[in-house]
């Protein structure tokens, strides 16, 4: 019977295939968001996240949501939102007040130039998207991707995710 080999005290160092899917990974994580941002930039002088923020209130039928919800559907922390929420009502994009049921709650309200503005931004921000994302990816390429994803996300805490998990 042959002794295990002991495992070393110092970190386990990724594999070649590893390293090559890791550097891509963060090759993505860099550059798709000046690939969003760009655009919206030139036709609205948003970020990718400022649009973010006004399309999850358009999701919403009366484009209200708490504060802490909104900064839930998108990965912020509440101090990032408020500076962000804060130049957007700058802008007479949405509005911020307290919640009609708690008072205590702050809650953000697209306003109508608001809701305008990501209906005139939606359809070049989804062609986009087709066309960076998945008009390079096959019906089970997109599959993986998502399964692979939401394995990742699967060991981060999920009031950090931006989608609701199934």
């Amino acid at each position: 019977m042959s002794n295990p080999v002991p495992h070393s005290a110092g970190p386990q160092w990724l594999s070649t295939e590893q390293r090559r899917a890791w550097l891509a990974l963060l090759s993505t994580l860099a550059t798709l968001p000046r690939e969003f941002d760009a655009p919206l930039q030139r036709a609205a002088q948003l970020t990718l996240f400022d649009y973010n923020v006004l399309a999850m209130l358009s999701e919403q039928s009366d484009g209200r949501l708490p504060m802490s919800e909104l900064a839930s559907r998108t990965a912020a922390s509440l101090s990032r939102l408020s500076h962000v929420v804060r130049k957007l009502e700058g802008r007479g994009l949405l509005s911020r007040s307290a919640h009609p049921a708690d008072g205590r709650v702050t809650t953000a309200e697209l306003s109508v130039f608001g809701r305008q503005l990501v209906e005139q931004l939606a359809p070049e921000h989804v062609e986009q998207v087709q066309r960076l994302i998945f008009q390079r990816l096959d019906a089970t390429e997109v599959e993986q991707l998502d399964q692979i994803l939401r394995k990742l996300l699967s060991g981060i805490d999920q009031n950090q995710w931006i989608f609701r998990a199934d």
